[in-house]
């Protein structure tokens, strides 16, 4: 039988007035922020941390000469630098064009 709006087939059991077809919602998802402080705060043999490991990691990377890890590890610890956009020609600013706004009819 082909849909036709606004009929309900024989034999369907449409949702009541006012009823979720899903009363107990969308499963919750596990915390990723308190899953990855649990694991990264697991201390290993020596007393340090996964944390401690991983940025002890990074930190000799960096000195070796890795910007990559550089750059990581300063900008989670100090923040990522703002990035500034000149939008200037030659040190004079770009002038923007007039905006001109025209009816339907063709009328300015």
């Amino acid at each position: 039988m082909p849909f036709v709006k606004g009929v309900t087939p024989k034999g369907a059991k449409p949702f009541r007035k006012g009823q979720s077809g899903n009363p107990a919602g969308k499963p919750k998802m596990p915390d990723l922020k308190e899953a990855m402080a649990r694991a990264l705060g697991e201390q290993a043999k020596d007393g340090t941390t996964a944390l401690d490991q991983i940025i002890e990691a990074l930190r000799r990377k960096a000195a070796q000469g890795d910007v990559k890890a550089a750059e990581l590890l300063l900008a989670r610890g100090f923040g990522k630098p703002r990035e500034s956009v000149d939008i200037t020609s030659g040190g004079e600013k770009i002038a923007t064009p007039p905006i001109v706004w025209v009816d339907a009819k063709g009328g300015e």
